[in-house]
């Protein structure tokens, strides 16, 4: 079946949130319960287990972000680009720890004891830290990124590190942060040990709570945060020329969406809806549903930010008009055609084997 290149474009865009989502519920959340460790007051023993329960899940969960790179590189070659220029200070810190992480899980066991303590906290601060990272990029993909296209299509960067850190995109972090740990405390109280479990019962409360009242925060600012809007006409069928649009900035310009189509309220809702079922189960030792339901929270956390950014992928707030799209930085049809079989097939694979793990 041949679809037309609109169809190819939202598909694709569908599958990318689909992986995005996949990312929050292996490597988001491993990496959330791994920054509760040390709340655990975890004897030796008992370190032992949740480093080899993840050493056993995190080479593979690495392999949902590897995914969603490529998707997005073959998908949007030009947001790619964009995107990994602007945050090329930051993500040293980022892939690093992560690529080190299933090494230093897997020799933990075999390092002498006085050696223990310091890379346990080195394990804590390689899943804290990308965690909030992961959060402060999408931050800043809501506020813009620095850069700007040049006529023959060459991407300009115009920002530094210091300017990604700035109050709103720190604010995000702190949202990714508390969503990661909170799903992590919930499948830390799936755990077969009765200490380990009741510990990690005492910390889904505070960080539950956390994350829905940072994530409301974070809903208040966006109504006086500045969004970015295409002013003319959208083209689906056209071709990729993101230069060919005029976008122009204001306060609440990301609630468009959400005014065009009322029904979108329900993705933001049901993250509340199922972080409150989370805590309810939770504190009722019903972990299995509890965690069922911090999952969703979490997809539908996901889901927000994508929904509310589109049809943006990377808007820029150094030149608006250089803001990439869904509709006008995708890559040929072919290509489409192509990412669609190949990730319609790698999905469910990948989802059937993060399940049987």
């Amino acid at each position: 079946m041949v679809l037309d290149y609109s169809i190819l474009r939202l598909a694709a865009w569908a599958l990318l949130s689909l992986f995005a989502i996949g990312v929050s519920l292996t490597v988001a959340a491993e990496l959330g319960a791994a920054s509760l460790w040390p709340a655990l007051n975890a004897n030796e023993s008992q370190r032992r287990v949740l480093t080899e329960q993840s050493a056993a899940v995190t080479a593979g969960n690495l392999a949902w972000l590897a995914a969603l790179v490529a998707l997005l590189f073959f998908g949007w070659p030009s947001v790619y680009a964009a995107v990994f220029s602007s945050f090329q200070a930051l993500l040293p810190f980022l892939l690093i720890p992560l690529a080190l992480r299933p090494f230093a899980l897997y020799v933990r066991s075999s390092l002498p004891t006085d050696w223990l303590e310091k890379w346990d906290r080195g394990l804590f601060l390689g899943a804290l830290l990308p965690t909030f990272l992961l959060g402060v990029m999408i931050g800043n993909l809501i506020k813009g990124l620095p850069f700007h296209l040049q006529s023959d299509m060459r991407i300009a960067l115009l920002g530094n590190l210091g300017g990604l850190f700035n109050p709103f995109s720190m604010l995000v972090g702190a949202v990714a942060t508390t969503a990661a740990t909170s799903l992590g405390a919930l499948q830390l109280q799936l755990s077969g040990d009765t200490e380990i479990s009741a510990r990690a019962k005492a910390l889904a409360l505070p960080l539950g709570l956390s994350f829905l009242s940072l994530f409301a925060l974070t809903g208040l600012w966006i109504t006086h945060l500045e969004g970015y809007h295409v002013t003319t006409d959208i083209a689906p069928l056209g071709p990729s020329n993101p230069l060919s649009k005029f976008v122009r900035r204001g306060d609440g310009l990301w609630l468009d969406n959400y005014e065009h189509e009322p029904a979108l309220i329900a993705i933001p809702a049901l993250v509340f809806i199922a972080g409150i079922a989370m805590l309810i189960c939770s504190s009722r030792d019903k972990a299995y549903w509890g965690s069922l339901a911090a999952a969703v929270a979490m997809a539908m956390l996901v889901l927000t930010a994508g929904v509310s950014l589109f049809p943006f992928l990377a808007p820029s707030n150094m030149s608006l008009n250089s803001s990439l799209t869904v509709w006008d930085a995708s890559a040929s049809e072919t290509a489409l055609h192509a990412l669609l079989i190949f990730g319609g097939i790698l999905f469910p694979l990948m989802a059937i084997s993060s399940r049987w793990r």
